[in-house]
């Protein structure tokens, strides 16, 4: 199972994109957790997952996030701004994918 979070500044604007990418992710046959947090969760949540992606009203707490995530070797990166905007669900899981294989 693949267990991915996004952090948005309050959790909400990142649920659409959550619902987009699961479709995504079952279409495809995989097996998902994918669940949105506002960035005040993080500290109690990201440990359980493979990959934090950030949405872009957070980008700017990057390094921040990132070195939390770090000491449980967990990658923190920002999604893009086109496919958040465009609610690109697949790209973004394409992108986490990526970054979970690369952890690995």
């Amino acid at each position: 199972m693949f267990r991915i979070m996004l952090c948005c500044s309050a959790g909400m604007s990142t649920s659409l994109l959550v619902r987009k990418m699961v479709e995504a992710a079952g279409e495809r046959g995989l097996d998902v957790e994918i669940d949105a947090y506002g960035v005040a969760e993080f500290d109690t949540q990201f440990p359980r997952y493979q990959v934090v992606l950030l949405g872009p009203q957070v980008k700017y707490m990057l390094k921040t996030l990132s070195e939390k995530a770090a000491a449980q070797d967990i990658p923190v990166q920002p999604i893009d701004p086109m496919d958040y905007g465009m609610q690109r669900g697949e790209k973004v899981l394409d992108f986490a994918l990526s970054l979970i294989s690369a952890a690995n």
